[in-house]
């Protein structure tokens, strides 16, 4: 991930975020004021997130499924807008972006139900997903965060409880479950397997 046209001295807001355009179509997340530049995931990393998105579109309405593409505005010491792998909308996050010009979920819109984040390699990926993002979408009120580690095997579910995320690590053939999605019934070998 590397850094874009914003620098410390030049820290964006939240609004000039919203305008930025280059022209390309570059992502970017925003944390801290700073444009960072999102790379393209993995062959491995889109298909875990694939593999979900079908499963949930199973159990929940096309409409409230996001997938790479809906930005949450989250707190952070400056202005920060994340871009979850995988999102489900409540019935009000999704008519507050109804109509919007761009996908956003800004502060003083509700939050979503759910949101997925397949762990990238290496430190700083595991870092942003597993500590700093855990921190922003509950402080967000987002009622699960799902962690999906590739590496170690394993799904964190994170579940909001009275203001922070209670977390509930799965492994193996043990079945997920969720409040959001309860009928689903995969296991973390399930959505690791390749085939």
């Amino acid at each position: 991930m590397s850094q874009a046209p914003s620098t410390e001295s030049q820290l964006l807001t939240f609004e000039e975020y919203l305008l930025y355009s280059e022209g390309t179509d570059t992502r970017y997340e925003l944390v801290n004021g700073v444009l960072l530049e999102m790379p393209p995931e993995s062959d491995a990393n889109n298909d875990i997130a694939r593999k979900l998105l079908f499963e949930f579109a199973k159990h929940l309405p096309i409409a409230l499924l996001a997938y790479k593409d809906t930005e949450i505005e989250v707190s952070g010491r400056r202005a920060t807008c994340r871009i979850p792998d995988l999102l489900v909308h409540t019935e009000e996050s999704k008519a507050a972006v109804r109509g919007t010009p761009r996908a956003t979920l800004t502060r003083d819109m509700p939050p979503p139900a759910l949101v997925v984040e397949v762990v990238s390699p290496g430190q700083s990926n595991r870092d942003r997903d597993y500590r700093y993002k855990h921190t922003e979408y509950a402080a967000r009120g987002i009622t699960e965060y799902w962690i999906v580690d590739p590496e170690v095997q394993q799904i964190t579910l994170c579940r909001w409880v009275s203001g922070l995320y209670e977390d509930k690590v799965y492994a193996g053939s043990e079945t997920l479950q969720s409040t959001i999605v309860p009928q689903l019934a995969l296991t973390p070998a399930e959505i690791f397997a390749e085939h």
